[in-house]
C-alpha cells in the first residue's frame, strides 16, 4: 500500500503543470495541452580515461553519481581495444544515467537552483547549447557543485555532461521552456 509521502509530486513538475504549460500555451499559440512541450528525460554522463590506470576510479564514480542523481548509473564499456589508449575492448570508460519523472524533474530542480549558482564565477549558461530539436547540452566540470557530495569524501574532480531532452519541435521552444522552468541563460 503507497504511502501519502509516494505521492509528493516534485515542487518543478507542480509548478510546470500549472503555470508554465499555460504561458508556453499562449505564446506559442497551441491548441491542445498535448502539444505543450516538456522535458522528456535528462542523461548524466561521466567518462572515466584514468579508469585504464586506477580501477578505483569506477566504484568511486559510481558513488558520486548515485548520489547526484539518485540512481545507479549504468556502466559503459569500450566496444573495441585501441592499443594507443592502452585500451582493451570491454574495459569500463564511463558512466550514463537517465533520469525519467520525479527523479527527473527533482534532478532539474536540484541542478538550476543548487547546483549551477556554486559554479565559481557563475555568469549564466550558454543558450547555444541546443541540437536544433529543442535539447539543450550542459558540460559541468566538476561535480563538487552538487549538495549532496562533500568535498573530503570526493577522490577526484571529475566533469560531467547534462543532457535535457525536451519534446519541443525547434530550439526557440526549448529555449523558452529552460527558461521558464529557471535554466539561468547568459544575459545577452
Amino acid at each position: 500500500m503507497p504511502t501519502a509521502v509516494a505521492n509528493i509530486q516534485p515542487r518543478l513538475h507542480v509548478r510546470f503543470r500549472e503555470s508554465i504549460a499555460d504561458q508556453l500555451r499562449q505564446e506559442f499559440g497551441y491548441d491542445n495541452v498535448m502539444q505543450v512541450p516538456t522535458v522528456t528525460k535528462i542523461s548524466v554522463n561521466i567518462g572515466l580515461g584514468e579508469a585504464v590506470d586506477n580501477a578505483n576510479a569506477v566504484e568511486s564514480a559510481i558513488k558520486d553519481l548515485s548520489a547526484i542523481t539518485g540512481q545507479r548509473p549504468y556502466v559503459r564499456r569500450s566496444k573495441q581495444a585501441i592499443s594507443n589508449f592502452k585500451l582493451r575492448a570491454g574495459m569500463p570508460i564511463g558512466l550514463a544515467v537517465t533520469l525519467r519523472g520525479a527523479r527527473m524533474w527533482e534532478f532539474l530542480d536540484r541542478l538550476m537552483s543548487a547546483g549551477l549558482p556554486r559554479i565559481r564565477d557563475f555568469r549564466g549558461v550558454s543558450d547555444e547549447a541546443f541540437d536544433g530539436r529543442g535539447n539543450y547540452s550542459l558540460g559541468i566540470t566538476e561535480q563538487l557543485i552538487f549538495p549532496e557530495l562533500q568535498f573530503d569524501d570526493v577522490d577526484r574532480v571529475r566533469g560531467l555532461q547534462v543532457n535535457i531532452v525536451t519534446s519541443a519541435k525547434n530550439d526557440a521552444e526549448g529555449k523558452r521552456l529552460l527558461e521558464l522552468l529557471g535554466m539561468p541563460f547568459v544575459k545577452k
